[in-house]
C-alpha cells in the first residue's frame, strides 16, 4: 500500500507539540464497554512477547491478528480461528476499523509508532510494548495523542505489578532512608555490537520483508536482524537500554515521582553508527526532584556496588538517601546499613495488589481506573530511557522537554526524531 500517515493526519500547523493535534471528525473515540461486555481486540505482532500479550488479553474477543512473519506468529492463528488474519495493519484498520475497540502492539521497536498512531487516531484503546516507540519524538506524539483522545493506554512494563516493587516505592515515599538524592540502576550482560552481515541470503517465504522494514530505511534481509537481532541495530531497536530501561527505571521513576531530566550525559565504548553498544553509562539530572539518576548497561554491575562493598546479585537499583540506602530488584530488597535497620518497622502497605497487568488495561478500557502504566506516566519514563541512548550517540546536552530540544547539541537533535523511508513519512 502506498498510503502514508500524513502530517495533516496527525498534527495541525507547524507548532505541532505546543498547539496539539488535528483529529479527523470521522474518527471517534471508542465507547467504553460495560464491565461484563467483551472488548473487540486487534493484536499487531503476535510472536515472542507478542504471543504473551495475546494470551494476556485472550479473555476478550480477539477479532484480528496481524503479523508479517507466519513462522514467528506460530500457533496463534490456530488458537483464535475466528480472528481475521492480516499482514498489513493498514489493511486491518481499513476493513475492521468500526469493529475494533482496542489494539495491542508488540512489533519490533521501529514499528511501534505507525500502528499505534493509527489506532489512537481512530480512538482505539492501546496497549504497546516498551519502550513505547523508537524515538523521543514518536514517544511524545503517542503520549499526547492518547491524552487528546481520552483512551485507555498501558505500556508493557509488566513488572510494575510485582509486590517487591510496591514495597520499594512505599519505603522510599515513607522516608525510610530519608531524602533520596542519588539513584543507581543497571542491567547486566554485554549484548550489542552485532557483526555486520557479509552475505545476502534470500528472504524466507514465511516473511513479508518489506512490511517488516516498515518505515526503516531499505536494506537486504538477513537473519541477524529478524526475527530477534533487530534489538541491537539502531535502525530497528534501542539496545539493551531500550530493552530493560523501562522495566528497571520504572522503580526510581515511580518511587521518586520523576518525569523529565534537564541534563543527560553518557559514556561507553566508541559508538558505531549501525549497532548498539555492549555497555554504557548514563547520568540524568532531575533538579526539580533533587535527584541524580545513573543508568548502567554493565556486565559486572556498576562501580558503586564495589565502592559500597555490596553484592548486586538479584538486584538492579540502589537508592542513596540522607538516612541510609535501599538496594532492590524485582523480587527482593535490603535496607542499608543493616545494623541501622535491625528494629525497623515497615510502613503500611498503601499500594494495592494489581488484578493483573493486562487486566488493569482491560478494566480501564471498560471505564474503570486508569492502568498503572498509562502513557501519562510511562511516556516520560520511555522518553528518558531513549534520551540516554541519544547522549551516548551524540554527547551530553541540556534537555528542553517542553520543546523536545537538545540544547546546544545539533548532533543530538538529529537522533530525537526518526527519518522514515518513502511511503512512511509523517
Amino acid at each position: 500500500m502506498n498510503r502514508t500517515i500524513t502530517r495533516r493526519g496527525i498534527l495541525q500547523g507547524s507548532a505541532a507539540i505546543a498547539a496539539g493535534y488535528w483529529i479527523s471528525p470521522s474518527l471517534s473515540v471508542a465507547d467504553s464497554k460495560s464491565p461484563n461486555e467483551l472488548l473487540n481486540v486487534a493484536c499487531i505482532g503476535i510472536g515472542g512477547q507478542g504471543g504473551a500479550n495475546v494470551r494476556g488479553v485472550r479473555s476478550q474477543n480477539i477479532v484480528a491478528l496481524c503479523d508479517v512473519d507466519d513462522k514467528r506468529a506460530g500457533s496463534q492463528y490456530d488458537n483464535f480461528p475466528k480472528a481475521e488474519k492480516f499482514y498489513d495493519f493498514r489493511r486491518m484498520f481499513d476493513k475492521l476499523e468500526k469493529q475494533i475497540d482496542a489494539v495491542v502492539v508488540s512489533t519490533p521497536d521501529h514499528m511501534h509508532f505507525h500502528p499505534s498512531m493509527w489506532a489512537l487516531q481512530r480512538g482505539k484503546h492501546l496497549y504497546c510494548e516498551k519502550p513505547l516507540a523508537h524515538s523521543v519524538w514518536e514517544t511524545r506524539q503517542l503520549t499526547e495523542m492518547a491524552k487528546k483522545q481520552g483512551v485507555a493506554t498501558q505500556l508493557g512494563a509488566q513488572r510494575h505489578t510485582h509486590a517487591n516493587m510496591h514495597r520499594t516505592v512505599e519505603l522510599v515515599q515513607a522516608g525510610a532512608i530519608g531524602k533520596v538524592t542519588e539513584i543507581h540502576s543497571w542491567v547486566g550482560g554485554d549484548r550489542g555490537m552485532s557483526k555486520i552481515p557479509q552475505d545476502q541470503p534470500a528472504v524466507p517465504p514465511h516473511l513479508k520483508w518489506d512490511l517488516w522494514l516498515g518505515g526503516a530505511q531499505q536494506r537486504p534481509y538477513h537473519s541477524t536482524y529478524c526475527p530477534y537481532g533487530w534489538r541491537f541495530w539502531w535502525d530497528f531497536g534501542t539496545g539493551e537500554t531500550g530493552n530493560w530501561g523501562c522495566h528497571i527505571l520504572d522503580i526510581p521513576f515511580w518511587a521518586c515521582g520523576l518525569k523529565y531530566p534537564t541534563r543527560v550525559s553518557a559514556s561507553g565504548p566508541p559508538q558505531h553508527e549501525q549497532t548498539t553498544p555492549k555497555q554504557m553509562t548514563t547520568r540524568m539530572e532531575f533538579p526539580k526532584e533533587g535527584v541524580t539518576l545513573h543508568w548502567y548497561h554493565a556486565k559486572n554491575g556498576p562501580p558503586i556496588l564495589k565502592e559500597k562493598g555490596l553484592s548486586g546479585k538479584g538486584m538492579n537499583t540502589l537508592f542513596i538517601g540522607s538516612k541510609g540506602m535501599l538496594l532492590t530488584g524485582f523480587s527482593k530488597l535490603q535496607l542499608l546499613p543493616t545494623d541501622q535497620f535491625v528494629d525497623f518497622q515497615a510502613p503500611p502497605k498503601t499500594i494495592p495488589d494489581s488484578p493483573g497487568f493486562h487486566r488493569e488495561w482491560i478494566n480501564a478500557c471498560k471505564g474503570g481506573e486508569m492502568a498503572t502504566c498509562d502513557f501519562s506516566y510511562s511516556g516520560p519514563l520511555a522518553e528518558t530511557v531513549l534520551l540516554g541512548n541519544v547522549a551516548y550517540r551524540a554527547g551530553a546536552f541540556d534537555w528542553d522537554a517542553t520543546n523536545l530540544k537538545a540544547v546546544g547539541n545539533d548532533k543530538a537533535q538529529r537522533y530525537i526524531q526518526t527519518e522514515y523511508r518513502e511511503g512512511w513519512q509523517i
